[in-house]
């Protein structure tokens, strides 16, 4: 069986045991079988061999507990190997990342508590994760006056039906699907969990793990910004699949006034479900009576050249009123982003335009990204002479044509 005592040592001190769940209770084991041992062990002088053991193995009870310390020995290794075997790894981040880098079709729902209409988003990814259709359903709280908003994108191509006005514009641009995309990857939740781990790195968040034995219940991810970012006190929770590894929802805590607020929640649905293609093409949605401003078939604004931008803009607003004083309403319309000749008739042909008093200086404006441009011209309508100033006329650069800029509002009736 054994040469000698220290053969038996030996490998009672070899055993690497998993010290989990209990390592004192498995180094009692350890000892005790070694006093099991020196127990059993014969004394004769004469016969000092260990083969005696070997021998007599069975026939003396305290022999026979020395063996069953042996198969405790082996049993408790194969409890050791099993548990080593079926216990699965405690959830990673980089699971949910790779997990989520194979999504192609996603639905997301972004709450606002404060308001009961979400945000909505349909998207749809290529093999490397970039965007490839998209549609965005924007309430009317997240769009102030200009009201709700529905866009959809493709191929470099957005269409944005402005509901309240009833009006589609169709433009093409390859900076909007940077920008969009950068949109997107806010509420991705590959990208979240990317900012979550890299953040984690740079010591700019404690990222606490839950993860509970019931596999219906989700993993719980809660990320609290650490004293050393600016959003210190500021926490987000990320609930996670254990199934699919997935996100399902974020939630989004700030620190107000000494008391915590949720400021915004993302569900996340429908991972890889296919997406109707109606969904990305407003056509067949939108109303028969929509006023319809398609930017890529047809040359919009005017070319800015060698002027500044106060200078490009106070051109566009003048050329604008020459032209209604002229009653060119082809060349209004395409002034004002294309606009057809029939509908700038139909809100400007029972006014007459008589002459320009004055345009002023531009004002840079933070909403629109263009240029307020104060004027006042005199105008006869219902036969009364009157002078009228625009509210809010507005210029800006068109959509993929940074070259050149157009009128964006301001004035009645479109």
């Amino acid at each position: 069986m054994f040469k000698n005592e220290d053969d038996f040592k030996k490998i009672v001190s070899r055993l690497n045991i998993d010290n989990k769940p209990n390592p004192v209770h498995r180094e009692n084991l350890r000892r005790q079988m070694l006093s099991v041992f020196n127990k059993a062990r014969t004394k004769t002088s004469h016969a000092g061999h260990w083969q005696t053991i070997g021998r007599t193995i069975m026939k003396r009870p305290i022999t026979k507990l020395a063996a069953a310390a042996v198969i405790v020995i082996a049993v408790v290794l194969s409890i050791t190997f099993l548990e080593k075997s079926v216990t699965p790894a405690a959830y990673a981040l980089e699971q949910t990342i790779q997990a989520s880098h194979s999504v192609r079709h996603l639905h997301i729902r972004e709450i606002n508590p404060s308001y009961d209409e979400p945000i909505l988003i349909w998207a749809e990814f290529d093999h490397i994760g970039q965007v490839a259709n998209l549609r965005l359903q924007l309430p009317e709280w997240s769009e102030g006056s200009e009201g709700a908003k529905v866009v959809t994108w493709k191929n470099n191509k957005a269409q944005v039906w402005v509901k309240k006005k009833n009006v589609l514009v169709t433009i093409k641009e390859k900076t909007l699907a940077a920008k969009i995309y950068e949109g997107v990857k806010k509420n991705d939740p590959k990208y979240a969990v990317e900012r979550l781990q890299q953040e984690q790195e740079q010591g700019k968040i404690e990222i606490e793990i839950n993860e509970p034995v019931d596999k219906a219940k989700p993993i719980i991810v809660t990320g609290t910004y650490s004293p050393e970012s600016p959003l210190y006190g500021s926490r987000k929770v990320l609930f996670i699949d254990q199934a699919t590894k997935l996100v399902t929802s974020i939630e989004f805590y700030e620190q107000r006034e000494g008391q915590e607020h949720c400021v915004c929640i993302l569900e996340y649905h429908d991972y890889n479900q296919p997406i109707a293609a109606e969904m990305f093409m407003l056509e067949d949605e939108i109303p028969a009576d929509t006023l319809r401003i398609d930017q890529t078939t047809q040359e919009v604004g005017l070319t800015q050249g060698n002027l500044t931008d106060n200078e490009i803009a106070v051109e566009v607003i003048r050329q604008f009123l020459e032209t209604l004083i002229e009653r060119d309403y082809a060349k209004a319309g395409k002034l004002w982003g294309g606009v057809p000749a029939e509908r700038m008739e139909k809100a400007y042909g029972q006014i007459r335009f008589i002459r320009i008093i004055s345009i002023g200086e531009p004002v840079p404006h933070s909403v629109t990204g263009g240029l307020y441009v104060p004027c006042t011209v005199e105008i006869e309508e219902n036969g009364e002479i009157s002078q009228w100033q625009p509210e809010h006329s507005y210029v800006r650069q068109v959509h993929g044509q940074p070259d050149r800029w157009e009128i964006i509002g301001g004035f009645r009736g479109i």
